[in-house]
C-alpha cells in the first residue's frame, strides 16, 4: 500500500503504517550515523542535552557525498542500520518515532520500536543518487567536525522508503522470507 506522510510524524500516524507499506515522506528529517550516535549517547550518559529533540522525529542513517553544483546534497544512500543498534533504544525511549536505514535490526531495537510505537523504514541501498533527488535542502545542525557524519537537517519531498518493522513488531524481512519459501514450495509441488 502506498502511503504519504508528513515529517515530523505523530505516534498515531506511525501506528497506521504496516510492514511492507511503501511510504513517501515529505517534511523535515535528520541524518546521523555512527559517530553522531556515539556522541549523542555519550551526551545522554553525562546528562547533557541532545542537539535535537527526538520527539516525533525521523533519523536517516546516511552520510552524503559532496553536493554537485546546484544541488543541496550529493549521493544520499542509506547506511547499514545495525551499526546504530547500540544507541537506538535510548533514542526511541526519548520519542524518536522513525529510523531509515538498510538491513536488519537487533531484538533490542525491535522491542524498543514496539514499546514506543515507532517504525523502522528501509531505503534502497545503491540508489543514493536517486534518493538525493527527493532532498530539497540540507543544513548541518550539529557536530560539524564529524564531516559527512555531522547531524544534518533535511527537507525532503516524497522521499521513498518501505516499512520494515512496524509499531506492532511485524518484520518485513521475516514475513517476506516465509512467503517466498511457501510460494517456492508450492511451485515445486506443481
Amino acid at each position: 500500500m502506498d502511503r504519504y506522510i508528513q515529517a515530523p510524524m505523530t505516534k498515531e500516524e506511525a501506528k497506521t503504517l504496516h510492514a511492507g507499506d511503501y511510504v513517501y515522506i515529505t517534511g523535515t528529517i535528520y541524518t546521523a550515523r555512527d559517530a553522531a550516535h556515539k556522541r549523542m549517547y555519550e551526551a545522554l550518559e553525562k546528562g547533557e542535552a541532545l542537539p535535537l529533540d527526538m520527539k516525533n522525529n525521523i533519523i536517516y542513517y546516511m552520510g552524503p557525498s559532496p553536493a554537485r553544483e546546484g544541488r543541496p546534497i550529493g549521493s544520499a544512500g542509506p547506511t547499514t542500520a545495525s551499526r546504530m543498534d547500540k544507541y537506538a533504544p535510548s533514542l526511541l525511549d526519548l520519542g524518536l518515532i522513525g529510523m531509515i536505514g538498510k538491513g536488519k535490526r537487533s531484538e533490542a531495537v525491535k522491542e524498543a520500536i514496539v514499546r514506543n510505537g515507532a517504525v523502522y523504514f528501509a531505503a534502497v541501498g545503491g540508489a543514493g543518487a536517486l534518493l538525493s533527488k527527493s532532498i530539497k535542502a540540507s543544513e548541518v545542525i550539529a557536530y560539524d567536525d564529524l564531516g559527512t557524519e555531522a547531524i544534518r537537517k533535511l527537507e525532503v519531498e516524497n522521499f521513498p522508503v518501505i516499512v520494515v518493522v512496524d509499531s506492532e513488531g511485524n518484520n518485513l524481512y521475516e514475513t517476506a522470507i516465509r512467503e517466498y519459501c511457501i510460494e517456492n514450495r508450492s511451485s515445486m509441488e506443481d
